[in-house]
């Protein structure tokens, strides 16, 4: 595939099949997206790979945390609920994904199973947990370095025909992930993404979140075209 239809063509998978995916495969896509700038090379990232017991373990206990009221404990500094035009956005792509499961705006169930299904990674095969150093902190560059390995990961699975969703819900309780996964503490969880084969019947798969066209959200300085 050639990289314009590849990044056209990309969106997140939030439906997986249970085949396991082989490791080489993900070492060769692992091998990839380390090709990813980073700031004065640094290379900043460390990236844990999680699958079989280990994954749902982490599954488990990340549900049955939050299902009892517990807060987000995540090791990064979010911004809280997103207002205004951000805000649209979010609700925009969660009506087509709702529109489209069949989740009614009423139905509290069917909308808490929604939620629950991203604290589970989407019950994907693989989860891939990004972390850095925590002596670069505060992170802002750090997160930008590590924004683009996340991409480099999701384009060249899409390549190789697996789908990816970046989760941040699937590490929400980071310290259950340290622990099974047994990250050092001198490292940061950024957040994680799902991976594995996507399921063609799962009806969110078709979803495509649309894109501003480039004249909302570029400036041209000094050109005379």
């Amino acid at each position: 595939m050639d990289f314009d239809t590849l990044v056209r063509t990309r969106r997140s998978v939030r439906g997986y099949k249970n085949d396991p995916v082989p490791r080489a495969l993900i070492e060769e896509i692992l091998d990839i997206a380390k090709g990813a700038p980073s700031s004065m090379n640094t290379q900043p990232w460390h990236v844990h790979v999680l699958a079989g017991e280990a994954l749902e373990d982490v599954r488990r206990r990340n549900t049955e945390v939050m299902l009892a009221g517990a807060k987000a404990n995540r090791d990064i500094a979010t911004h809280g609920e997103y207002e205004g035009l951000h805000r649209q956005r979010q609700v925009a792509i969660a009506i087509e994904l709702f529109k489209v499961m069949g989740i009614d705006r009423y139905d509290k169930a069917m909308r808490q199973d929604w939620v629950m299904r991203g604290f589970r990674q989407f019950d994907a095969p693989v989860s891939i947990v990004l972390t850095y150093d925590r002596e670069l902190d505060p992170g802002a560059v750090v997160h930008f370095d590590l924004g683009a390995l996340s991409y480099g990961i999701c384009l060249a699975a899409w390549a190789r025909g697996l789908g990816t969703v970046i989760n941040g819900q699937g590490i929400m309780r980071s310290e259950i992930v340290r622990e099974v996964a047994n990250i050092p503490d001198n490292e940061v969880i950024m957040t994680c993404i799902a991976m594995g084969w996507p399921n063609d019947e799962f009806p969110a798969n078709g979803v495509k979140a649309e894109r501003e066209p480039v004249d909302r959200f570029a400036r041209f300085v000094g050109f005379t075209d």
